[in-house]
């Protein structure tokens, strides 16, 4: 799109965007300390009480609930390096924040149901549909769901750094885009605790002082890894950053939607972003990804990794071809019928994943074992991964 055309279609979605995912950071819910942050949050609420009663379903995606169960035990920041501890705070916390909304909604007259999820509730393909029967409900009922990670039994946005298995989700911003996709939403919307995505800004090579200010971009068409290598960081007190906030806004570009980063801080925030301000920054995209293949892409466990020859290779970035045995050069880790497995060139690079119909095991034998491998001619044809259910990945 030109910019002109791309400014309008952004006032248009925005203005008639009926089913609305908000994600209020850490930051914005504590205002950077261990209690909840009154200034910032009232006025939140009653933006989201207006803006329903508006006619728009709202979902909210609520981080806090660590900083304030450490506020609660009088923790030093120090003390939540453990993870047991942070999984206790966790818990307090989440009753605090949940009373604290209870009470600001109720004074609005507005129901809201607390939902906690973990990994399994979206790498678990009949769950992941569950939750969307759920959260449908709810809506139906006129309640705002108030999600937040089940942190007491999950880990995943807990632990500092992920191993074993790829985490599907570590931040609340991604969180709040798999909601968002799943629920096939029109806008997420990310306050944090700054303007936007911020772009410029350069620094005296004598003094080091800043001596052009970064702008906020107002609009971005496509997440290029020159953007995502200009964000980068945790914010202070959150778990996130500025580059979790681009991977969800990406989530949901290819969900079709509409995304916008923006200054929770700022008065009447909801409301400018709903009447097409310019405000903050919105993503946009004409691209939309299936709701299965976007399954397979952000929300599926990842449990294993093929790795492919050239031929195979070529053919599935064809985007005509399914993966045979065939060009199955080697097995990695383990899995099972119907996970989803990494495919990856002779070099190691990812390009694609897919949901595999056979066991490692079974894949394993038939290329390691002489026998097997001279009666591959008759099973050449056997297909691992159907065309359907396999995902080429973005460039990174």
């Amino acid at each position: 799109m030109v910019e002109e055309e791309l400014e309008e279609e952004r006032e248009r979605r925005l203005r008639a965007a009926r089913r609305v995912v908000v994600k209020l950071g850490t930051n914005v819910v504590t205002g950077g300390g261990d209690r909840v942050c009154l200034e910032h949050i009232e006025p939140i609420v009653a933006s989201l009480a207006r803006l329903k009663n508006d006619g728009r379903q709202l979902v909210l995606v609520s981080s806090g609930a660590v900083g304030l169960g450490a506020g609660r035990l009088k923790l030093h920041r120090s003390r939540l390096r453990d993870l047991v501890t942070r999984q206790a705070c966790a818990a307090i916390g989440q009753s605090l924040l949940m009373n604290a909304y209870e009470q600001l909604f109720h004074a609005h007259g507005v129901n809201i149901a607390q939902v906690l999820l973990t990994e399994e509730d979206f790498t678990d393909w009949r769950r992941y549909t569950n939750l969307r029967r759920t959260m449908e409900k709810l809506l139906k009922l006129n309640v705002l769901p108030i999600v937040n990670e089940n942190d007491t039994v999950s880990t995943a946005e807990l632990e500092y750094v992920a191993t074993g298995p790829e985490r599907v989700f570590g931040d609340n911003d991604r969180l709040a885009a798999l909601v968002m996709s799943k629920l096939e939403a029109d806008t997420l919307v990310l306050l944090t605790n700054v303007d936007g995505l911020l772009r410029g800004g350069s620094k005296s090579a004598t003094t080091g002082a800043a001596f052009d200010e970064k702008m906020v971009v107002p609009l971005v068409e496509e997440i290029t890894a020159e953007l995502k290598s200009e964000a980068g960081g945790a914010s202070a007190g959150g778990r996130g950053g500025m580059l979790t906030k681009l991977d969800a806004a990406q989530i949901a570009m290819r969900a079709g939607g509409t995304a916008v980063i923006a200054n929770g801080t700022q008065p009447g925030i909801l409301e400018r972003i709903f009447a097409a301000e310019t405000v903050g920054t919105t993503f946009i995209s004409s691209l939309r990804m299936a709701g299965k293949r976007r399954w397979i892409a952000y929300a599926a466990g990842v449990r294993g990794r093929l790795i492919v020859n050239d031929g195979a290779r070529e053919a599935l970035l064809k985007g005509k071809a399914s993966l045979l045995s065939s060009g199955v050069v080697r097995v990695e880790e383990q899995f099972e019928p119907q996970d989803v497995v990494r495919i990856a060139d002779t070099e190691g690079c990812e390009f694609a994943r897919g949901i595999i119909n056979c066991a490692s095991e079974d894949l394993r034998r038939a290329i390691e074992n002489d026998e097997a491998a001279s009666a591959r001619k008759g099973a050449r044809a056997r297909v691992l991964v159907t065309r359907d259910h396999i995902v080429l990945l973005e460039k990174r």
